[in-house]
Order: C-alpha cells, then sequence, then structure tokens
C-alpha cells in the first residue's frame, strides 16, 4: 500500500473481485496474494478504480489533516474551487460556500474558472498561431498523463498550457502576493499530481469529501451562516465554470470565425480507442483540429468523489446553466502559462509466443479454443491476462474458469473416491450429482444407471432412496441432521444431511454400517451368553458354598453347646475334696 501516490489500496477492504482491474484503462493494478495495489510507474491518478470499486477500498490520498494545518499558519490562505461544487454541493447557494469556507479559516475563496477563462485565452491565441495539424488540450491532468504515457506520439500535439488550476493559482499570486498559500477543491485525484509537482504554485489539492468531511467535522450549519459581503475573490467566473461539463471548453473557444474544427474526448476508453490504437492518426489532418480530452466520461461532473447521479441529465443540466454563452478568445492573458508536456512511455516487456503459451497452460488453456476471453480476471483476452502474470501483475487464482474447473476437478474426486456414499439435490430433490458408493447403497439397477449417467444428474432422488424427507426438511430449515443405524432397504445407514447453498442445494453422507451393527450384535450376544453363564456359576458355587456353611454352622453350634454344657456342670457340684 503506497499513500504518498495520489490513489492507493486499503487491503484489508480489498474483495478479490478484480473490477478495479477491468475498469482500468491502464491495467495500472498488480494483483499480488488476492489483494490488488496500485501500480505508479503505470498509474495515471484518473480515479477510476475508486469510483467502481464496490468495496471502497481503493481511495484518495487523504490529505485532509494538512489542509487543517495550513489554516493555522500565518500565512493566508485562499481557495481554489472547482466550478463542478456546484454538482456535490446541490442545495448551497454561492455566498453559503463561501462564507463556510471562510468559517474554516480561509482568507478568501476564488473559482477555479478563472483560471479555465485563462486557459482557453491563450489556447486560442496559441492555435491561430499554429499551422495545420491536430491540437489536444492541456486541460485535464489525467488525460495529459494518459497520453504522455501510453499515446507518447500525441505528446507534442498537447497545446503548452498549463491546466486551469495551475493558471489559477499564478493569478491569485499575482493579485494577493507571492506569499500566500493555495487549496484546491474539486473531484479529481490528478490534482494531486500537479501539487505534488508543482508545489511552489498550489499548496494543497482536496477533493469534495475532505471538504464535506471538514465541514460536518466543524459542525457547520449551512442556514446559520452569516453570508453578508460573501463574495468570490477577486471576482466572479463567467464562462470558465462550464468546463465542468464535457465540451464545456470547446464552448469557450468559439469566437465565430470556425477556424478551428473542434472535437471532445471524455473517458480514457475513448482516448484509448482514438490515440493509442491510432499513432500515427493525426498525419492525415489537412485542416484545424482542436481535440477537448478528459479523462472521466460526461466531464469533471463525473470525477472520481462526485455523487454517481451527477451524469444524469438533471446533473448536466445543473452544471450546463451557469453558462453564460460568452468564449475566452478576445481575454487578456498577462501571466506567463506556457509549459511544454514531455513524453513518458511505457515500455512493458514483450514476451515471445511460447512464454505466452506456457503462461496460458498454467490456466488449463492449451488451444486457441481454451481461450475463453471472458474478462473475469479483468483483461479482455486471456493473452493479456498471461501477459500480466508474465510480468509478475496477475495470478492464476483470478482465471474464473480456470479456478471453477480446478474446483470442479477437487470436488469431482472427492466424491468419488471418499468411501461413503454422497449425493448432492437441487431444491426440486433432483440429483446434481452423486458417487458410485451411493448408488450401490441404493440397489442394482441404480448402479446400472449410474454406469450409463455417471452422477445421475436430474434423477428425482425419491427414485432411489427413500429419506428424502431428511433433504427437504434441511432445505426448509438450513440445518444439519444426523441420523444414526437409519433402516432403509434392508440396510442399516449413518446419514449427516448438510447445507451447501440455503434452500437451493444440500448433501448428503451415508454410511453402511450394516455390518459393523451385526458385529455388534453378535459381541453383544455373545457378552450376555457370557453373563449369563458367569451368573450361573456364581449362583452354583453360592448354593454349594450355602450348604457347606449350614453343615458347619450345625457341627460348630453342637460342638459349642457340648463344651457349653460341661463347663456348667463343673460349676455346680464344684471339685471333690
Amino acid at each position: 500500500m503506497n499513500q504518498m501516490f495520489p490513489v492507493f489500496t486499503t487491503e484489508n477492504a480489498c474483495q478479490d473481485c478484480c473490477k478495479c482491474i477491468r475498469y482500468c484503462p491502464c491495467k495500472a493494478i498488480r494483483v499480488v496474494n488476492g489483494h490488488a495495489a496500485i501500480m505508479p510507474e503505470l498509474c495515471v491518478s484518473c480515479g477510476r478504480c475508486v469510483r467502481v470499486c464496490p468495496a471502497g477500498a481503493k481511495k484518495i490520498r487523504p490529505d485532509l489533516s494538512r489542509g487543517k494545518f495550513l489554516v493555522t499558519q500565518p500565512e493566508k490562505v485562499y481557495v481554489s474551487l472547482a466550478p463542478s461544487w456546484r454538482g456535490y454541493f446541490r442545495e448551497v447557494r454561492p455566498e453559503q460556500m463561501i462564507a463556510a469556507l471562510k468559517r474554516l479559516g480561509f482568507a478568501g475563496v476564488s473559482e477555479t474558472a478563472l483560471g479555465a477563462q485563462l486557459v482557453s485565452a491563450d489556447t486560442s491565441r496559441y492555435l491561430k498561431e499554429s499551422p495545420n495539424g491536430v491540437y489536444i488540450s492541456s486541460a485535464c491532468p489525467a488525460a495529459v498523463e494518459y497520453i504522455r504515457k501510453y499515446a507518447p506520439s500525441y505528446t507534442d500535439r498537447i497545446v503548452p498550457v498549463v491546466s486551469p488550476v495551475l493558471a489559477h493559482t499564478k493569478l491569485l499570486r499575482e493579485t494577493f502576493g507571492d506569499d500566500i498559500r493555495i487549496v484546491f477543491f474539486g473531484p479529481c485525484a490528478a490534482k494531486k499530481l500537479e501539487a505534488d509537482s508543482h508545489a511552489d504554485w498550489l499548496d494543497l489539492a482536496l477533493t469534495f469529501e475532505d471538504l464535506a468531511d471538514w465541514l460536518k467535522q466543524e459542525r457547520i450549519d449551512w442556514a446559520q451562516l452569516d453570508c453578508a459581503g460573501a463574495e468570490f475573490v477577486p471576482e466572479p467566473a463567467a464562462e470558465g465554470r462550464v468546463y465542468a461539463v464535457e465540451g464545456g471548453m470547446n464552448d469557450t473557444l468559439r469566437d465565430g470565425t470556425n477556424q478551428v474544427r473542434q472535437l471532445s474526448l471524455s473517458g480514457l476508453d475513448q482516448l484509448d480507442r482514438v490515440l493509442r490504437c491510432d499513432p500515427e492518426g493525426a498525419k492525415i489532418a489537412d485542416s484545424k483540429y482542436f481535440i477537448e480530452c478528459l479523462s472521466c466520461s460526461g466531464g469533471c461532473v463525473n470525477g472520481p468523489v462526485m455523487p454517481k447521479e451527477d451524469t444524469s441529465l438533471s446533473g448536466l443540466l445543473a452544471a450546463a446553466g451557469v453558462y453564460d454563452g460568452g468564449n475566452s478568445c478576445s481575454r487578456e492573458v498577462r501571466q506567463q502559462l506556457r509549459e511544454k508536456p514531455e513524453p513518458a512511455a511505457v515500455h512493458p516487456a514483450q514476451p515471445t509466443e511460447l512464454e505466452i503459451q506456457t503462461a496460458l497452460q498454467l490456466v488449463g488453456k492449451f488451444s486457441r479454443e481454451d481461450e475463453l476471453n471472458c474478462g473475469g480476471c479483468g483483461y479482455f483476452t486471456c493473452r493479456e491476462f498471461a501477459k500480466a502474470m508474465l510480468a509478475g501483475q496477475a495470478e492464476t487464482s483470478m482465471c474464473q474458469s480456470y479456478m471453477r474447473q480446478l474446483a470442479q476437478k477437487k470436488s469431482n474426486a472427492l466424491i468419488r473416491y471418499i468411501p461413503a456414499g454422497v449425493v448432492i439435490v437441487d431444491s426440486n430433490l433432483k440429483i446434481i450429482e452423486c458417487n458410485r458408493h451411493f448408488a450401490e447403497l441404493c440397489d442394482e439397477s441404480t448402479v446400472l444407471a449410474y454406469e450409463a449417467m455417471p452422477g445421475l444428474p436430474d434423477l428425482e432422488f425419491s427414485r432411489v432412496a427413500d429419506f428424502g424427507d431428511l433433504l427437504q426438511q434441511t432445505l426448509e430449515t438450513g440445518e444439519e441432521i444426523q441420523r444414526n443405524n437409519y433402516v432403509a432397504g434392508g440396510r442399516i445407514l449413518n446419514i449427516s444431511v448438510f447445507s451447501i447453498a440455503p434452500r437451493q442445494i444440500v448433501g448428503a453422507i451415508v454410511q453402511d454400517v450394516t455390518q459393523n451393527e451385526l458385529r455388534r450384535e453378535q459381541v453383544s450376544e455373545r457378552a450376555r451368553e457370557v453373563i449369563r453363564q458367569n451368573v450361573l456359576t456364581v449362583q452354583k458355587i453360592a448354593g454349594l458354598l450355602g450348604e457347606h456353611m449350614a453343615e458347619t454352622e450345625v457341627l460348630l453350634r453342637e460342638v459349642a453347646g457340648s463344651y457349653s454344657s460341661a463347663e456348667h456342670d463343673g460349676e455346680q457340684h464344684g471339685p471333690e475334696l
């Protein structure tokens, strides 16, 4: 987990669903030990994985504590507020937002749209000075980063003008002094890349989500705010506010001359299809074209932290409704906004065909027919997945078809070789799978049927065995049932019934204990016979001992009586003198 990069994964929350890989246009995610991790060298910080992760394991770097620290310092801190804020804070009026941010400790609030207007003005000037060809907008940092890494042949086609937020920081520093601090609030993760690479211009980039948390922590009540004198500084923005929606920048470049044909592409998938897959496409341009490129489909209103409903018609209209219909072409640009991006091409290792085939065989793909290209692993084709495995970015466990086949083989082996009868039935008490031992516990006809149709699929359980009531009970209650010495078909059985899928599938393990019970009964009978013999012997001994004791008692009594009489006579007469 690399929390220094703008986007990272919380490993403990990752559910190993591969959805982030499936939606990542750069495949900048490595899976190790079942957990997905961002690869910074491949990532462009578009934040798409954050938006699609169902477990919330993908995060945008939390910098809120830094923002709280900045406003406690002596320097004045100004806010650069992205125009898409109206989509996130739907019910909040501009004066309320300004008052709330000032309550947090900011010296003033300014619209990033002011910088967007400067970018459009300088872009318009650059296009007018340039020859025919294809030109690409520089407004979206994630789109620029994508082109630098994955469509590097188009890097020199990017208009060499900084992004709106950087242009805005120049305007704010020119207006309020170089010693101020600037914090950006927006829907974007890639703005953190700009803050990291231009720390002398932009001190910190936070998200609307961060702002919402901060306001909640401070218990700010919108209705109780004093909004007197709450205004954007140094002035309110105009046409630049439409940058939040796809095609917004193009609207600010239309001056009626029609010298430049304007196109728009939103979503990195579209950039991949149009630019990456056609690296030489710009060579055929016989006129002047400008392509507005945005990494988020639909524009910034669909940024990674924005509510998902903002791409609905009402959300788009709310963002586009602030456009006043003007353009930026005639605006004066006093700041130096030119900055030429450099290509940073990603060159992944290209494995040989033999290496790809060997990797495919690890997941049971031995022919073209085996390559399902189902996309369950997150990659569009099995061959792309094989390349990812060779690059150490993927694991065999990500191939769902392979893992399903492996699980099936294991379960089949266990069912087949377990030394007991095993049967699995569905909610209609029809057999899904059973082993030969179970068939043998039934009767010869069932064994013959098993040989003709291994597993006896779809056969009604009641046709082969009579303890379906136990299976039905487990289906209804989900509770395990254990029945020992269950008599069925002339056999004595131990039956264990258990739930596999609640109310859908149950299984049973059946053991024939007939011989054990017979042997146990034989042992019991032998023991009872021994006991009877022992009792008779004891009784005889007792009888003999009783007769002998009686005779002895009579004899002793006679002896004792005679002795006692003699003594008595002697005492009566005394000795003779």
